[in-house]
């Protein structure tokens, strides 16, 4: 691994292709860990706290929003069971590209930087100038791992690289703020009727830039209901 400036002063990291696959295995192992993989329920008390440490904000027809601390930003959880949509259908829209479209409509860019494996792609987003405040003028530099396990579960993990591997793979621009995705992914169980699912995204974002922790709160919240969006993406683009 060899260090060398960057723009704006930043340092950057060059890393080779396997270093990556095991820098991306790790940071997914303790994705899946934390906060992606689905644990057996557990007690709730009065207040909607968890003993995993999860707090119940809403549940509601079949769907429950959900957070945790971790440091000074929440991470989101939405869990929804999703009918007449099949494991094989939501996956092909649970994707960064897609997800960062629902996120906001103003995304200008979205595109694959470099594919590791025939499952781990690294991948650039970038808002503009009339995106929300929580992604205008920023970008995110992020990987993309999807794998199946034996039980048929489907997940897909997705959260930046540490600022100085994405500056060594892209150097920043000036005019851009880069972001920071701490971690999402979807866990998409199949039900015992194939063409429903249970879905569960996990998403805890840090815009980077002059906002304040409250309010990115606030928006991350919004973040996690975009199963909704997908599920209708799917409905639309399905064969008939």
């Amino acid at each position: 691994m060899k260090s060398s400036p960057a723009a704006c002063g930043q340092q950057s990291w060059s890393i080779s292709d396997d270093s990556l696959r095991r820098y991306v295995q790790y940071a997914r192992e303790l994705l899946m860990s934390a906060s992606v993989s689905v644990s057996p329920a557990s007690e709730t008390d009065k207040l909607g706290n968890r003993s995993d440490g999860w707090k119940v904000l809403t549940l509601e027809n079949g769907v429950e929003i959900s957070k945790r601390r971790s440091g000074s930003l929440h991470m989101f959880r939405s869990r929804w069971v999703l009918r007449s949509v099949s494991p094989q259908q939501f996956i092909t829209v649970a994707n960064a590209i897609d997800a960062a479209k629902q996120w906001d409509s103003e995304l200008v860019e979205g595109r694959y930087i470099k594919d590791l494996e025939d499952n781990l792609s690294i991948i650039r987003l970038r808002f503009g100038d009339n995106s929300k405040p929580l992604f205008r003028k920023r970008e995110f530099i992020v990987y993309e791992r999807r794998e199946t396990m034996e039980d048929g579960t489907l997940v897909v993990a997705v959260a930046s690289l540490p600022k100085e591997i994405a500056a060594g793979l892209l150097p920043q621009q000036n005019n851009a703020i880069r972001g920071f995705l701490l971690q999402s992914g979807w866990v998409v169980e199949k039900l015992e009727d194939i063409n429903s699912c249970i879905v569960t995204y996990v998403v805890q974002l840090d815009p980077a830039g002059w906002l304040p922790k409250w309010f990115v709160n606030r928006l991350n919240t919004k973040l996690v209901m975009i199963i909704e969006d997908l599920r209708k993406l799917v409905q639309t683009t399905a064969p008939h």
